[in-house]
């Protein structure tokens, strides 16, 4: 009996783990299950190539930052640099890193600031760029002001990208999901 229950699991397993080739439309979000996935550092144009476009782009279009957040977030970017952990495998890295790109588009952001960094379902990169650097959900945004940590936002917002980070990068109290 124990034997049948294991075979039935791990089929049902097998079969739930099976790459999907249309995306998952969840309330203006997609996301896509794929076995794919980049490692190591990247450039935001790969997220922009097949298949991980079929995610990144909607999700981008998609989201409409608050504009007088960004405003405020404009007079606090001196010396600000980010480094983004995200898994191409994870839904919400395929939600909220598309999200992110589109704010610091809109804020003008220097592309040369910003680090995307992507990895493996262990949060690991073949060249072990996340060693000492605490990752343990995915996507973590990392904020830094010349050189020094302010603070991150781990896997999902506390209120929205935008105002998340306009409470880092301003000094104000933060504390990201993980945080007690």
């Amino acid at each position: 009996m124990k034997k049948i229950i294991t075979l039935v699991a791990l089929t049902a397993s097998i079969i739930s783990c099976t790459a999907q080739s249309k995306p998952i439309m969840t309330s203006e979000v997609t996301t896509v299950q794929s076995h794919e996935m980049l490692l190591g550092k990247q450039d935001k144009i790969e997220l922009k190539k097949m298949p991980y476009n079929l995610w990144y782009n909607p999700n981008h279009d998609n989201y409409k930052p608050n504009a007088a957040v960004l405003s405020e977030i404009k007079k606090n970017l001196e010396g600000i640099n980010i480094t983004v952990f995200m898994g191409t495998w994870c839904e919400d890295s395929q939600q909220q890193v598309p999200a992110f790109y589109k704010i610091l588009e809109e804020l003008n952001f220097d592309n040369n600031k910003i680090s995307l960094i992507t990895v493996d379902r262990n949060k690991v990169t073949p060249e072990h760029l996340e060693k000492d650097m605490n990752i343990t959900n995915v996507p973590t945004f990392i904020i830094y002001k010349n050189a020094k940590e302010l603070h991150r936002i781990v896997e999902r917002p506390m209120e929205s990208l935008e105002k998340d980070l306009l409470k880092i990068v301003s000094g104000q109290l933060y504390r990201h999901a993980y945080e007690n």
